[in-house]
């Protein structure tokens, strides 16, 4: 039976990266702010029309980047966000539990398992950060501080592409609070802006909660 984890899941804790052992991991990114928090700073995001793509290419958000212990941002994500770990010696996940909550479904080889960015990097370059420095948008693409990097099933991330909460939103709709909590303070996090249809689809989901 699939393990259940949901997005309200405790505070993660520190993993040791510790190559060729289990690693039992807390299973979940850092607690996003609480409901009314999350409201609060949607008020204070500024509305603007979306930019466009012009320019825009995933080099601009170097991702993946050096953590050390020889372990990339996604190869610490599978290990923060799993169960029973297992690396070899290049830090690479080997076996372990992978619970997805945006769907609900468990998986036990992380190639069906995408780290997804909470506010894609296209979504990002057309709120803001088309003006940023490279090292900003390198620390935004990695940024393990708030709840923007979730391990999730692959063609479900694959199927929110770069898309807003206007657009799309988790299959498992006891999710979308959490999700809309962890949206908005990732856009409050780095100053982006929201144009009106997702602030309005934020909204509705905070309230939701």
């Amino acid at each position: 039976m699939a393990r259940r984890t949901t997005f309200a899941a405790a505070l993660i804790l520190a993993v040791p990266l510790v190559v060729g052992t289990a690693v039992e991991a807390s299973a979940a990114p850092p607690t996003p702010p609480t409901a009314a928090k999350a409201r609060t700073e949607l008020t204070k995001l500024k509305v603007a029309k979306e930019g466009t793509l012009a320019g825009y290419s995933r080099a601009k958000f170097p991702h993946w980047i050096d953590q050390g212990h020889q372990c990339n941002t996604r190869e610490v994500v599978l290990k923060r966000d799993g169960k029973n770990v297992h690396t070899n010696a290049k830090c690479a996940a080997t076996s372990g539990t992978w619970y997805s909550p945006y769907d609900g479904a468990t998986w036990h080889k992380a190639s069906d398992v995408d780290i997804d960015h909470m506010v894609p990097l296209a979504e990002a370059w057309r709120s803001g950060a088309k003006a940023w420095t490279t090292a900003r948008r390198q620390a935004f693409a990695n940024d393990l501080t708030h709840a923007q990097l979730w391990a999730v099933t692959d063609n479900v991330n694959q199927e929110k592409g770069d898309k807003d909460p206007a657009l799309w939103k988790p299959p498992l709709k006891r999710e979308w609070c959490v999700y809309a909590r962890a949206w908005t303070d990732v856009k409050y996090q780095y100053r982006l802006t929201v144009d009106t249809k997702e602030k309005a689809a934020l909204a509705a989901m905070l309230k939701g909660c």
